[in-house]
């Protein structure tokens, strides 16, 4: 297992210390860290100067400790900081929520920050996800994540903390790029990914430009005017995606096969018996 390069974007010594950090926890709970990424803003391609670490893992327990009646718990998580988020997800929980249209595992296995990783693990995890992620369901996932922040976070479009109309602004770009992108399954994590890949009108993508370069200049808790235009991009984008969001697809046998069978072979690969 290698550590790949993480990025300008990322604070050298900072990298340095969550590497340490994921090291540590590999070693007091015994488990494997094969996926370790950054997940937050940073990774989403619009930081501010103070933007935090948000650094999320998959691990994998010895297989002798799935074989339980009495499950450990499924997260680890370090104790929060004002510059440090650290966490991580069970393999097995990991799996269920991907099955169940959660777009989190997706995102974390598209990061491109990423402070550790296994190749196989992450090619093998992506081709499942390209077998049983639900279009259908990603597309509930991403609309009820927008419209949700829109509403608690954009009474005034005045005044909209920056970092709250990215978080409106990436959910609707996901689901215009599932909207264009009817035969692919595994949206871009990154906004400059999705800018590029969802044919978005070349006012829209400059003005988003340029909200990340203003976004990049304050602090966290700086707000920004939302443009008019991009006020009804958005909404659109919202409408459209509940006009047509369609019933998720019957979970098919072979897809719960595919996934019970990449995690069977995944714990007993990462397997260190006693």
């Amino acid at each position: 297992m290698a550590d790949m390069p993480a990025s300008a974007a990322l604070q050298a010594d900072v990298v340095a210390d969550i590497r340490s950090r994921l090291a540590a926890i590999a070693m007091e709970q015994a488990v494997a860290i094969p996926l370790a990424v950054e997940s937050g803003s940073r990774a989403w391609g619009f930081p501010s100067p103070d933007s935090d670490y948000d650094c999320r893992f998959v691990f994998v327990r010895p297989l002798a400790r799935y074989l339980t009646l009495f499950p450990e718990r499924d997260v680890i998580e370090e104790p929060l900081t004002a510059l440090l988020d650290i966490n991580g997800w069970d393999l097995a929980k990991a799996i269920k929520l991907l099955l169940k249209g959660n777009a989190v595992i997706l995102e974390w296995l598209g990061s491109p920050l990423i402070y550790r990783t296994e190749r196989q693990f992450v090619a093998e995890f992506l081709a499942l996800a390209e077998i049983v992620a639900d279009r259908a369901m990603l597309a509930r996932h991403y609309l009820h994540l927008g419209q949700g922040q829109w509403r608690s976070h954009l009474a005034d479009p005045a005044a909209v903390a920056g970092k709250k109309l990215f978080y409106v602004l990436r959910p609707a770009l996901a689901l215009r790029w599932l909207r264009v992108n009817p035969s692919r399954r595994v949206p871009p994590m990154d906004l400059a990914s999705l800018l590029c890949q969802s044919d978005v009108p070349a006012g829209i993508s400059a003005l988003v430009q340029e909200l990340v370069r203003q976004k990049a200049q304050r602090r966290e808790v700086g707000t920004i005017a939302m443009p008019d235009e991009l006020i009804r991009f958005i909404d659109a984008e919202f409408a459209l995606a509940a006009a047509a969001t369609a019933a998720p697809a019957s979970r098919l046998p072979e897809h719960l096969s595919a996934a019970d069978r990449f995690f069977q072979d995944t714990i007993r690969r990462f397997d260190t018996p006693a």
